[in-house]
């Protein structure tokens, strides 16, 4: 059996954040629908899940029909079964992400990002799978002092610490 690895770019809109992970059943989108319209009231977001039997549909339900279009994009270029594809407005992914987690159908996290995003595939003659991701860009150091106090100083801006 032969194995071909591919690198993809992951392209979404401007101020959002994407969560993709792979998850197992039919459900999915209604259930994190559901997760993120009562965990982030306020949120906009799209949905988007691809099934890996039957008629192999791409799935997508959100509050906003451009985010889920987007995200049934990325996913039909992705190419693969069971991964679903959120991307988040006017929430962050901390704001939902153990509620995800907790879902029965989810699987597994790959990221949960607003960096660039590259998804590393690998095809065989069955199909196509996530290997894994590529979120943002390698460490350029160590940070230092006055690193540690403007990141102290943003998580306080932003409402994440006191």
């Amino acid at each position: 059996m032969q194995l071909e690895i591919d690198v993809m770019q992951v392209d979404y809109p401007d101020g959002c954040n994407i969560i993709l992970g792979q998850t197992h059943f039919i459900k999915t989108a209604e259930d994190l629908y559901e997760i993120i319209a009562t965990s982030v009231p306020q949120a906009r977001f799209g949905i988007a899940f691809t099934e890996a039997s039957g008629p192999c549909l791409i799935r997508s339900e959100g509050n906003d029909a451009e985010l889920a279009k987007e995200c049934e994009g990325i996913l039909n270029e992705i190419g693969a079964g069971h991964v679903f594809c959120v991307l988040l407005r006017d929430a962050y992914p901390i704001n939902v992400l153990n509620q995800i987690k907790g879902c029965p159908e989810v699987c597994r996290i790959y990221c949960a990002t607003a960096n660039p995003l590259q998804v590393m595939i690998g095809s065989t003659t069955q199909g196509r799978g996530i290997l894994g991701v590529i979120d943002g860009f390698p460490p350029k150091g160590v940070e230092s002092e006055k690193d540690r106090q403007d990141r102290r100083d943003l998580l306080r801006r932003i409402g994440y610490k006191r």
